[in-house]
């Protein structure tokens, strides 16, 4: 019985055709090459099936090698940039952090106040705020906006009355860390401001929005403030937009008055400081308190009197004087037209300077004093001396007149002065040296005595010290028109100087506008002691006192608008051919009138000038007679000055020529000229 198929090797299992070999084995075959037979492979049994609901679980561990290497790299790029903060970029960020929390401010002193004698402000400072802007917080990355710029401006326009336009280009300045947006705000602008920037504040807690007012800031600052508006204000001067002196005393004196700043630094949030970071402060040093020697409402009178006379007389400007002649102080010094320190911005350029010490001009008849006090001094003649005035006088390359026409007049030289004379002026100072040459020397020597030419030491900036060339330099005309006032030039103050000198017993006090400074240690140091210079003896003074006298109480002489009833008036009238100082020639008139009183015992010195008046009278006794009038009346009764006790002494205008020999001066003047 034969095996079935597949069951030749002793198994059991059922026989499955296995596979076919090769054809070329089958071929071999029949050639007797039969080679063995391969074994054959293995059949796979049959698929098991998996019991249902059981899940088979994958391999974990690749799977925790994967989390773990994502979480060293996530750990690491932590540390790495950790590391980066904290140590290498360490100062960059604080430096950053720092842009918007510590906020460093200057803390301006406080000016110091200027007063009159009497303490009365004249100049003081009162709480201001600069408003300022830091453009970086402005930017879009740091308000998170961008158009930060523009709203903050439309903000802040209609309270600090700066155009919006202007306020959104500082805002926008490309790398700029500071901006002034408004300067000397008053402290109800800041507060309108701070009460903005906490409502925004607020606002962004509970709306989305960036407070654009967080970059604004103020500075605490001061104001100069004037409470007399234009009065003195030519001698207190202003202050400029950076808060320093800018003419006058303010300027002379900035050093004291200003202080020292100060700073202060604390840290902010949101454009608010914080209370618990801490606050360091360098506290400022307020200026010193200047008091001056000008009396408060002798000023008022004096600018005033000269306001009122220069409009009415049409006149480009004009000055008053007032002097204590025994110390030297000065009590007023007014000019017309004047301006507001506080608000430059209606001010006439022209008018800024204090024209009494900063106008040089040709004094004219005033000056004819110091030429009788060489004179008198000199022992060269008497107020009695006879002068022979003819209606001309040739001289040098010109021909010389008095003010008015006339023919010979016979005077004294008490005559000369009162009268005005011109012509007897150069006849008599001819007689101080025995050629032309020596009498210029002697006069010149007396007009250096007096101050001319050089400045009178109160030490205001832009003071001029006139013009006074020496005698050698004096050319044909000018050692003829120098004794009656032309040819040389002074300002106001030194011309006061000369009246307060005669007013003095003869001895020039200089002038003076400090009485003393407190400073910040609240203590007063007085200013030093006036120089005081002997330019001609006390007789001598006396006698020109009496000889002014008669200008102003003779009714022939050209001062007796200046009368005051009750006191005895000593003073001079002066019309001088004004210098025009665009072109440089001879323009208009300078109208002028110098005095004080009481004449017995003198205690006011007075000077009126008027330049350029074109509108009636321009005679000194007719425009500056009244002003020097009404100011002297007024300082008396301030100074509580009494009334003269004696009469004046009446000396003799002119002379009979038939009743006397030849005259002692002549028109043919001295030997050997």
């Amino acid at each position: 019985m034969s095996r079935p198929a597949g069951q030749g090797q002793g198994q059991g299992r059922p026989s499955r055709p296995g596979p076919r070999p090769p054809a070329r084995q089958r071929q071999g075959r029949g050639h007797g090459q039969e080679k063995p037979a391969r074994q054959a492979r293995p059949l796979p049994g049959p698929r098991r099936t998996r019991p249902a609901g059981v899940v088979r679980l994958g391999r974990p561990r690749p799977r925790l090698r994967l989390v773990g290497v994502a979480l060293t790299l996530v750990m690491g790029i932590f540390v790495v940039r950790l590391l980066q903060v904290q140590a290498l970029d360490a100062s960059a960020y604080a430096a950053k952090a720092a842009v918007n929390r510590w906020v460093t401010h200057d803390v301006t002193a406080d000016r110091g106040t200027i007063t009159d004698r009497d303490g009365v402000a004249l100049a003081a400072t009162v709480d201001a705020y600069d408003i300022t802007a830091d453009p970086y917080l402005f930017t879009p990355e740091q308000a998170k906006s961008k158009d930060a710029p523009t709203r903050a401006a439309e903000l802040l326009a209609p309270i600090v009355g700066v155009d919006a336009t202007t306020l959104a280009r500082k805002l926008s300045t490309p790398g700029s860390r500071y901006q002034l947006l408004a300067r000397q705000q008053t402290p109800q602008v800041w507060s309108q401001i701070s009460d903005l920037k906490k409502s925004l504040a607020a606002r962004t807690l509970t709306q989305p929005g960036a407070n654009v007012l967080a970059g604004v800031f103020s500075e605490p600052h001061t104001k100069r403030v004037y409470p007399g508006g234009d009065l003195a204000a030519g001698v207190l001067g202003f202050v400029n937009g950076q808060g320093k002196g800018g003419g006058g005393l303010e300027s002379m004196l900035d050093k004291q008055l200003a202080g020292k700043d100060g700073k202060i630094r604390y840290a902010q949030s949101n454009g608010r400081q914080v209370p618990t970071a801490g606050v360091q402060q360098q506290p400022a040093v307020p200026g010193s308190n200047v008091q001056l020697t000008l009396d408060r409402d002798i000023q008022w009178a004096a600018q005033s009197a000269i306001s009122a006379q220069v409009k009415a007389s049409h006149a480009d400007r004009g000055y008053v004087v007032v002097m204590d002649n025994r110390t030297g102080e000065v009590l007023a010094m007014a000019d017309a037209p004047g301006f507001d320190p506080g608000d430059l911005t209606h001010a006439d350029p022209d008018a800024l300077g204090n024209a009494a010490v900063q106008d040089a001009y040709e004094p004219g008849s005033v000056s004819k004093l110091m030429s009788m006090a060489a004179i008198i001094d000199t022992g060269t003649a008497t107020p009695q001396t006879r002068v022979v005035v003819p209606g001309t006088l040739p001289r040098a390359d010109r021909v010389f007149h008095d003010d008015v026409d006339h023919g010979t007049w016979y005077l004294t030289l008490n005559g000369v002065l009162a009268r005005s004379s011109n012509i007897g002026t150069i006849e008599a100072t001819g007689q101080l040296g025995k050629t032309q040459a020596q009498a210029n020397q002697v006069l010149y020597s007396y007009l250096k005595k007096f101050g001319i030419g050089d400045p009178t030491g109160i030490g205001f900036p832009g003071e001029t010290p006139g013009i006074l060339a020496k005698p050698k330099d004096w050319n044909a005309s000018q050692q003829y028109t120098i004794p009656f006032g032309q040819g040389l030039s002074l300002n106001a103050l030194q011309a006061t100087s000369v009246y307060a000198t005669v007013a003095n017993g003869g001895v020039r006090v200089e002038p003076s506008l400090i009485r003393g400074i407190t400073g910040p240690d609240g203590r007063f140091v007085p200013s030093p002691a006036p120089k005081k210079t002997r330019v001609v003896s006390a007789k001598t003074a006396t006698t020109l006192s009496q000889m002014l006298e008669s200008v102003v109480g003779s009714e022939e002489g050209t001062g007796t608008k200046a009368k005051i009833d009750g006191y005895r008036v000593a003073g001079k009238t002066g019309t001088a051919n004004r210098v025009d100082p665009k072109t440089g020639r001879y323009h208009g008139y300078t109208a002028s009138f110098m005095g004080f009183a009481p004449a017995d015992d003198p205690r006011v010195t007075i000077s009126c000038v008027i330049q350029n008046p074109t509108k009636g009278s321009y005679f000194g006794g007719s425009i500056c007679g009244p002003v020097f009038k009404q100011v002297m009346e007024f300082s008396l009764k301030t100074l509580r000055v009494p009334p003269s006790g004696a009469p004046a002494p009446k000396l003799p205008l002119d002379y009979d020529p038939a009743e006397t020999a030849a005259p002692a001066v002549s028109p043919a003047g001295p030997k050997g000229r």
